[in-house]
């Protein structure tokens, strides 16, 4: 990863070509799509191999031209193609790396001597390939996640029955797991016990890469289905909800004596463009002037999307469809990091320009690396309300309402623009903005629904919220709960872990530092309370025993039914410590992780009973390396 250059489509790696007789780094790896490799990208491997560079191209065959909206590949270019073609090319060795290596038989057309492996060896095969002077190839093959969640809701891709849950008592919110993976639907939780780790099941590809994570609080839930708000379980509340969704009063609308303008923003894959289409094909429908430019440059990787929207009552009344320097009517922000960046800010028209934006902290792409990063929502948000002044600004958290009342937060846009609509600030009818999430034919019942709650919300919050219940930030995990509060959870928890001992023995620890920091700190505060969290954590390291406890106290089976319907089967991933022994991976001497059904529950039953053994004599878990030095970092 520490190789980056900066150069054109198609010159990729060409760079190292003027830079390697100066640099005293002998090889360097070279990022490829497949899209690009097929574009103009063969003739920059070529020009390495008449250089004779040492380079790596990592070729990444995702099955689609993922930066410009997710094309299919020109020419149906296979993976056993590419390999001859770049070894007819000269180049020296080529390996396949995927994550599905069976379907790769006798007959998948792959050249002599090209191996294929499994994408837990990537690293291994990299490290060899970095050693072989020349130019070599590693063709990497995994369909790209935007396009498989799309091919999924279109029933043209597999859809694994399955889905993966971090049991948020076990997390220690290392960030492994992020590490592993790279994966953004891996983002943080924040808990009275510090930052965990959660999925956010409606940005999951189900590559389950997160698995790799070496921490036991990952689990597969076989048929799990995100639960959602059940707003209709008997008759009476159905036709309530109905009832009130279908009589809300129709707004009126804006003027469009002049073209009226409309900025949508979010991140790839969350249904921005979606939202143009459907106002495009509205506007269409009520015979109104309509022009859209979709800014989504990489956003098909999680990138900033913006979408400038015109409307009129001719087309030809529309002269420039990019929305100028304050020249925005309306803001729909998606999200919050991208409705505040200075593109978008500087369309906000002081006093005029509404702004409605969500408040939810979306990660970003940086969180893999940084587990301790954090979206600065409230100085976002005060950016955002000192460009607009004196102009109307509408926060709520669409992304909980969206995955509260459907599972899934992809209808959180629909939600913000029924919201929109109803404040009186989208010219076109709801009749004809219905028709059209009709004709696109996606999840149309979900949209058409997320976009009338969205009008529930403009219209009587407080109705929505007796339906939908947002959830409450636990009153533990708020800077207003005193260092009382502290002390009584952590003992309580202590207790649970051990016995009464140890949490008396906690107990007096932080009174010593209390009495400390009154004798040397008097007025101040801060000391003890870092004491009282920092030495519960010491104490109840997260043993076997503890682990055990933990999946089956109660808690784990509650988050899994406060999370999901439909749960078949439940499977852990650990890695057993009698396999350490001889099973470690070969790159970072880790032991491996094995996959362990449901039926294990019991035995996990009685190996927290053996909590009482902890540091003894008969305490078999904690003659390891690793156990030791936990003890002795307690002394």
């Amino acid at each position: 990863r520490n190789t980056l250059g900066f150069t054109h489509m198609g010159g990729e790696g060409a760079n190292w070509i003027g830079e390697a007789p100066f640099s005293k780094t002998g090889h360097v790896f070279q990022n490829l799509g497949d899209g690009t490799y097929i574009h103009s990208g063969s003739l920059a491997i070529r020009a390495a191999i008449a250089a004779g560079v040492n380079v790596t191209y990592k070729l990444l065959y995702n099955d689609a031209v993922a930066m410009t909206g997710g094309q299919s590949l020109d020419g149906g270019l296979t993976v056993g193609q590419m390999a001859a073609q770049v070894l007819g090319e000269g180049v020296r060795k080529v390996e396949i790396v995927t994550d599905e290596p069976e379907k790769y038989g006798a007959d998948a057309g792959i050249p002599a001597g090209v191996r294929v492996h499994h994408r837990r060896d990537l690293m291994t095969v990299q490290k060899d390939l970095a050693k072989i002077p020349g130019v070599t190839v590693l063709i990497y093959d995994q369909t790209c996640a935007s396009e498989k969640r799309r091919r999924r809701k279109r029933g043209l891709f597999p859809d694994p029955d399955k889905r993966v849950f971090i049991n948020p008592e076990v997390c220690e919110g290392c960030g492994d797991c992020g590490v592993k993976s790279n994966c953004v639907a891996i983002i943080p939780e924040e808990t009275p016990l510090g930052r965990k780790r959660k999925i956010d099941q409606s940005a999951c590809n189900k590559d389950f890469s997160c698995l790799n994570g070496f921490c036991p609080s990952f689990v597969t839930l076989h048929g799990a289905k995100p639960r959602k708000i059940k707003a209709e379980q008997n008759s009476n509340q159905h036709a309530r909800v109905a009832g009130m969704l279908a009589s809300l009063p129709d707004p009126a609308r804006p003027s469009l004596a002049d073209p009226y303008a409309m900025l949508v923003t979010g991140v790839g894959g969350t249904g921005v463009v979606t939202i143009s289409a459907v106002l495009g094909q509205a506007a269409h429908i009520e015979g109104k002037g309509f022009g859209a430019i979709d800014m989504t440059g990489l956003a098909q990787k999680g990138g900033a999307v913006a979408c400038h929207l015109k409307f009129a009552d001719r087309a030809e009344d529309i002269k420039a469809i990019r929305v100028g320097v304050g020249g925005a009517d309306v803001v729909l922000g998606g999200d919050l990091v991208v409705t505040a960046s200075n593109k978008v800010l500087e369309s906000i028209a002081p006093d005029e320009t509404a702004v409605i934006v969500s408040t939810y902290e979306m990660i970003t792409g940086e969180f893999t690396k940084n587990p301790d990063l954090k979206v600065p929502g409230s100085a976002l948000l005060d950016a955002i309300r000192e460009r607009v002044r004196g102009g109307r600004v509408y926060t709520f958290d669409a992304h909980d309402y969206a995955v509260r009342l459907f599972g899934d937060s992809i209808a959180s846009n629909m939600f913000l623009l029924g919201f929109a609509y109803q404040q009186g600030l989208v010219p076109i009818g709801a009749e004809a903005i219905e028709e059209a999430v009709r004709l696109n034919g996606a999840a149309v019942e979900m949209n058409q629904r997320a976009f009338r709650f969205g009008r529930l919300a403009a219209h009587d919050k407080a109705a929505l919220d007796r339906i939908a219940r947002p959830a409450a930030k636990p009153a533990a995990a708020t800077p207003s709960a005193t260092l009382d509060d502290l002390v009584a959870d952590r003992t309580k928890r202590l207790t649970a872990y051990q016995d009464e001992a140890l949490a008396e023995k906690y107990r007096e620890r932080v009174a010593w530092a209390r009495k400390l920091e009154a004798e040397n700190a008097a007025g101040r505060d801060g000391f003890a309370e870092a004491v009282a969290r920092s030495y519960y954590k010491l104490l109840a390291v997260k043993d076997e025993y503890e682990v055990a406890r933990l999946f089956t106290d109660g808690t784990f089976d509650a988050a899994v039914a406060e999370n999901f319907d439909g749960v078949r089967r439940v499977e852990y991933h650990m890695a057993p410590p009698f396999l350490a022994w001889f099973w470690k991976d070969k790159v970072t001497g880790e032991p491996r992780k094995i996959r362990i059904g449901g039926w294990i529950t019991p035995a996990l039953r009685l190996l927290a009973r053996g909590k009482s053994v902890r540091g003894t004599f008969w305490d078999v878990f904690g003659r390891t390396a690793e156990r030791r030095r936990e003890r002795e970092m307690i002394t």
